[in-house]
């Protein structure tokens, strides 16, 4: 579904990634995981194209020079210079960090948003499904975006998300800053979506216990590259990731 080959990103003289191969089949949901500063956010505006809209702002005000390099194929289609509406258009949409919503607008208002690459029934379904996914949001429907809580605006986030009719689902670091209660809410409905849903999703977090036994396959980021890579159980196995990421 979507393979990436020697992904490189400059940011100036500093590499955030470094000569990253990735794969992601379709129906899978891949795991992403590393430190802070590993290039985990940089690789999902990288996979998105936001990164050439990041490119040309800073070019436009002379600011720090950004240089991609690699190929990146969608369903056999080279996409490396492709811009982000148009591959949000083929099904790639990006759920980003610290969830990015309207504080201003209403719940409902928020989901709207999201759908405006949605037909009216696309939308009426979809906003049924992310209802029945997180009732919390219906509860809060009429509530300013701001006013809700951390798990809440992450449930917002995704549900936005998923509103512009995903195939292929950017899940970048949606624990952050959440309780391990709601951690578990949002991993079930991580899973959910890829089950009920055949969406394809590529999820990023620093922490993997809590992510990896859903994961069908993963790969560890350390410095920009990818160190290692295997199934989820492979993973879980491994002493060195037991030991970097489990404490173990």
């Amino acid at each position: 579904m979507l393979e990436a080959r020697g992904l490189m990103v400059f940011y100036e003289n500093m590499l955030a990634i470094n000569n990253v191969d990735l794969r992601v089949q379709e129906g899978q949901i891949v795991g992403v995981f590393g430190a802070n500063s590993a290039g985990k956010s940089t690789l999902m505006y990288t996979l998105s194209g936001i990164i050439l809209d990041k490119k040309r702002k800073e070019e436009m005000r002379g600011g720090e020079r950004i240089s991609v390099f690699g190929k990146l194929r969608y369903h056999g289609e080279e996409i490396s210079q492709m811009k982000p509406h148009e591959r949000a258009k083929r099904g790639i949409i990006l759920c980003p960090e610290r969830r990015r919503i309207f504080p201003e607008s209403s719940v409902l208002e928020n989901l709207k948003i999201g759908a405006y690459l949605a037909s009216s029934g696309e939308a009426k379904e979809t906003l049924d499904y992310v209802f029945s996914l997180f009732p919390a949001l219906e509860r809060l429907k009429d509530r300013q975006g701001g006013f809700l809580s951390g798990g809440e605006q992450q449930m917002l986030a995704i549900g936005r998300a998923l509103m512009a009719q995903p195939k292929l689902l950017l899940l970048d670091e949606p624990l952050l800053g959440l309780s391990p209660q709601i951690q578990k809410v949002v991993i079930g409905a991580i899973k959910e979506i890829r089950d009920q849903k055949g969406i394809t999703i590529l999820v990023t977090e620093q922490y993997a216990r809590p992510v990896l036994p859903i994961v069908d396959y993963a790969y560890i980021l350390e410095n920009g590259a990818a160190v290692l890579e295997g199934t989820g159980q492979q993973l879980l196995e491994n002493p060195d990731v037991k030991a970097a990421y489990f404490g173990l």
